[in-house]
């Protein structure tokens, strides 16, 4: 009897530690979608934001890919790692931060998750063999009436670059659908894929930037826009996120867990209105409203 008292108690702190894991976790990928809108702004260039966003939490992050040895690279492989780094790396971000010079706020914080669930659903029907049930058959068709909405909007008020915008947010949640089922074909851990896409974000990203691009724009900067950046992506929601989320899944197993990515785009339009006084319209809502439901289907 007395492990049963001891039990209970102990089943509902994991879960309570396992929610506000998946909650700080969403929270901290929504302040980097604001964070990076507010960058583009005030003058960063993408490569500047996606230098940011992955040398410091890179560096941060070397020490695990090494551990299992150099020649692995974290038991991964040079070549899968570089494959995992294409796909959710500088290159996948540099893709998003194009699009929010593009198109509004509330278009990138919604697409991108939207578009990474609906083509995670499609590859993993067509490459993990999974069952292609009825709800998620209606998740990913209300996703796609969530994303029409966005589209509609962006071609009557924004015009044909709005869509263009669109469309890079949507490549860019493609990138991340491949990266998740290619974690999942090569049964690779999300950590370590993190630890290992961070490290050689720093050993070949950072030079190309550096040799390519430079820090003239990223020195026009006042010194506390940069560390703004810096704080924001490189570690709220660099390598902090990556570590909440992967607890919540050990806490609450990946089902539950799989829920928290779907507040992503609520979060970030309450955090672009109180940090960027962001006020979505009314078609932004409809379609985050639409893509939610969907979100909701999809994940069950």
């Amino acid at each position: 009897m007395n492990d049963k008292t001891q039990t209970a108690p102990s089943r509902f702190s994991g879960v309570l530690i396992g929610a506000l894991c998946g909650t700080g976790a969403a929270l901290g990928w929504a302040a980097g979608f604001v964070a990076a809108k507010h960058g583009v702004s005030v003058g960063f260039a993408p490569a500047d934001l996606a230098f940011h966003r992955f040398y410091w939490s890179g560096l941060l992050l070397i020490p695990l890919a090494l551990r299992a040895g150099a020649i692995q690279l974290g038991g991964i492989g040079w070549g899968r790692g570089l494959i995992l780094t294409v796909l959710s790396g500088p290159v996948q971000a540099m893709l998003a931060y194009t699009g929010f010079v593009l198109v509004p706020l509330g278009h990138g914080t919604t697409i991108q998750p939207a578009c990474a669930a609906l083509f995670g659903l499609l590859l993993a029907t067509l490459l993990l063999n999974e069952k292609l049930t009825t709800p998620r058959m209606i998740g990913g068709a209300t996703i796609i009436a969530g994303l029409v909405v966005f589209g509609a909007e962006s071609i009557s008020t924004i015009g044909s670059h709005g869509l263009g915008g669109d469309l890079l947010f949507a490549m860019a949640g493609l990138f991340w659908a491949i990266f998740g089922t290619l974690l999942r074909q090569w049964r690779v851990a999300g950590t370590r894929a993190a630890a290992v896409v961070g490290a050689l974000s720093v050993l070949v990203f950072a030079p190309m930037y550096v040799l390519f691009i430079g820090f003239d724009t990223m020195f026009k900067m006042s010194v506390m826009e940069n560390l703004l950046q810096a704080v924001v992506q490189g570690l709220l929601a660099g390598a902090l996120p990556i570590y909440l989320f992967a607890r919540s899944v050990t806490l609450l197993g990946a089902g539950r867990a799989a829920t928290f990515p779907a507040l992503v785009p609520g979060f970030s339009l309450i955090v672009g209105y109180l940090a960027l006084g962001a006020v979505p319209s009314w078609p932004q809502l409809a379609g985050l409203a639409i893509v939610l439901v969907g979100f909701r289907f999809v994940v069950r």
